[in-house]
């Protein structure tokens, strides 16, 4: 009995994909090829917008930016309901005669700082107060094939007092900060000045922050599931 429901099963099978068989047709039938069946087919229509998942959220913010150096009201950052934000001045005309560079807005802003084109006030009511200028490198390994960070304390702090960064911000202690793109592009850590106030983290300007290259016996480190695993 039980063999007799499985032939069944496979003529009704068959009975679904094969066509009928004319009398006069010589030709023996065989099996249509398989192709996908398209929502025109179904619905008799094709959508004017296809329903794609949005789960994949992070590249969205990875968008390139049309015009990096936009009018205040315009630049995603400033609150355009605030009157007072049309009377600040564009940075097209602010950056004008500034050296220029291919990284985030720009402007090579050290080069500018360094030339003495730019003078920075390091206390708000005392024009003559002396910055501290910290020139410690700190470098940051990269798990990742990418080159390595090195983070330069000397030209943030020819503009800023640490209080700005430390330790709202990170906290002055080896290993004691996590620190990843995702932040970044976030707002968060290097990201509260990154792409608000300076050059934002764009595709080509990776290299002004990977920019020590791997060492050349570098290897991707292991899993501890790879380096436990007895069959290795």
């Amino acid at each position: 009995m039980r063999n007799l429901m499985k032939g069944l099963t496979a003529v009704i099978s068959l009975s679904v994909i094969l066509p009928a068989a004319n009398a006069g047709d010589a030709a023996p039938l065989a099996l249509a090829a398989s192709k996908p069946i398209t929502s025109a087919e179904i619905t008799g229509s094709v959508p004017e917008k296809l329903n794609v998942s949005k789960a994949n959220v992070f590249n969205r913010l990875l968008k390139k930016i049309k015009d990096p150096n936009a009018a205040p009201p315009d630049d995603g950052n400033h609150d355009r309901a605030n009157d007072a934000v049309f009377s600040l001045q564009p940075p097209k005309v602010a950056y004008e005669g500034l050296p220029t560079t291919e990284f985030g807005n720009h402007v090579d802003w050290v080069k500018a700082l360094n030339d003495g084109l730019l003078n920075p006030r390091y206390d708000r009511t005392d024009p003559d107060v002396e910055p501290f200028v910290m020139d410690l490198d700190i470098v940051r390994p990269v798990k990742a094939s990418v080159p390595d960070v090195v983070f330069p304390h000397k030209p943030h702090t020819q503009w800023l007092h640490c209080s700005n960064c430390h330790p709202k911000i990170f906290i002055p202690q080896r290993l004691a900060n996590t620190i990843n793109m995702s932040a970044i592009i976030l707002g968060k850590k290097c990201g509260v000045c990154h792409g608000k106030v300076s050059f934002p983290p764009k595709t080509k300007s990776c290299k002004k922050c990977h920019s020590k290259p791997k060492p050349a016996d570098w290897k991707p480190p292991l899993s501890q599931a790879s380096v436990k695993n007895p069959w290795r």
